[in-house]
């Protein structure tokens, strides 16, 4: 992820992709820069718009995080209300036991 990472912060500071500048950004962040994925990296976005690829990735990822949003607290309040009945359950079956 640090290659895509460092493609965008160079893109964003409106310099070039390229293998050099890749792996100075990966060293001058502490990282050791494999040439190869530098330079695999530099092939795979030749023909990219990174900002077309960016706006799509924004309207993708909009829609999913506010529906996500929704479905994960749903999911909550379904996990919490079978655990309630569960315990229920559980209590009723113990009063049997005993009663």
């Amino acid at each position: 992820m640090e290659y895509v990472y460092t493609a965008l912060l160079l893109h964003s500071a409106k310099k070039e992709v390229s293998e050099e500048s890749v792996s100075k950004v990966l060293h001058a962040a502490g990282i050791e820069a494999d040439h190869l994925k530098a330079k695999a990296l530099v092939a795979s976005l030749k023909e990219v718009n990174i900002d077309d690829a960016i706006a799509k990735a924004a309207v993708v990822a909009a829609p999913a995080a506010a529906s996500g949003g929704a479905e994960v607290k749903h999911d909550e309040k379904k996990a919490v209300e079978e655990e309630k009945k569960s315990e229920e359950e559980a209590a009723a079956g113990l009063a049997g036991l005993f009663g």
